[in-house]
């Protein structure tokens, strides 16, 4: 019968795999955690403990899997942590990141949870939408995305987290055009497709390319929302999109080209990169 190891030993066993194969060793925590069902807190409490002998071979496989094609972790467990909540995610959607939470902050800050219409474009997994619907219980939320399977997602985190939101289906803004919005909120599609090579396999493999990559070296998206936004807003409104940090004067550029009398920001994420586009613009 095979002897069963203790926690901390199995751990380690598994970070110096993940290590030598150039993966991120903090991996082996979150597998073992999700293989354990237990509580981050409890996890560590839980070092000295033996690990069951199936558990541990269930989890051995899914490091060597992880391992060897780069598949996600968070397509293995289905979910993803964003913003203090639990969003599952899967093949349709984008994995969460915490850049994207520093985005969701400035539009809640300008919110002030005031009465007012939100569209959140090109939703994916929902996390934007429904993490606003959240923190701002006064607001009004739409969420477009052209994907089935990703609306399917985003719908089942909205259900799941008890989160008001209407999802409509189509591109970019087309499926809100006739509604009006106070904040449009977008993290488009904005790496260049010759770029695709630079990703790391977790990335490259696993994420939609309909949620990745645009034409136009990436500014495609952006593009073709500031396009419709004129048809959507009301006198005035407040435009935030995640960008590329190589993209922020371009962007800009787009925003004051087709509305020369706005206000644009380019602002820096938490690693001091361009990040988040902030305008505020009038009719």
């Amino acid at each position: 019968m095979e002897k069963e190891s203790k926690q901390h030993e199995v751990l380690q066993r598994a970070s110096l795999f993940l290590k030598k194969h150039n993966r991120e060793p903090r991996v082996a925590e979150l597998l073992l955690q999700y293989f354990l069902h237990v509580s981050r807190s409890e996890f560590f409490m839980m070092m000295r403990d033996p690990v069951p002998v199936k558990v541990a071979a269930q989890f051995q496989d899914a490091i060597e899997k992880h391992a060897e094609t780069g598949v996600p972790i968070q397509h293995m467990i289905g979910h993803e942590e964003f913003y203090g909540r639990k969003f599952s995610v899967n093949e349709h959607t984008l994995i969460p990141r915490p850049e994207t939470e520093e985005l969701v902050q400035q539009v809640i800050q300008t919110a002030a949870n005031e009465p007012i219409t939100i569209v959140d474009i090109g939703t994916g997994s929902g996390i934007i939408a429904v993490t606003l619907a959240l923190e701002l219980p006064k607001a009004t939320v739409f969420a477009t995305d052209i994907s089935e399977g990703a609306l399917t997602v985003a719908h089942q985190n909205a259900k799941q987290l008890g989160a008001d939101v209407t999802f409509l289906q189509g591109d970019f803004l087309k499926p809100f055009i006739g509604k009006k919005a106070d904040i449009i909120v977008s993290n488009p599609p904005y790496i260049a497709h010759q770029d695709k090579a630079d990703l790391t396999d977790t990335v490259g493999k696993f994420d939609p390319d309909l949620a990745l990559f645009a034409d136009e070296n990436g500014l495609a998206a952006y593009r073709q929302i500031i396009a419709d936004i004129p048809c959507v807003m009301n006198d005035s409104a407040a435009v935030f999109f995640e960008i590329g940090e190589s993209q922020g004067e371009a962007v800009r550029d787009l925003l004051t080209e087709e509305f020369p009398a706005s206000n644009v920001q380019v602002m820096k994420d938490i690693n001091k990169k361009d990040r988040i586009i902030q305008a505020h613009i009038k009719k």
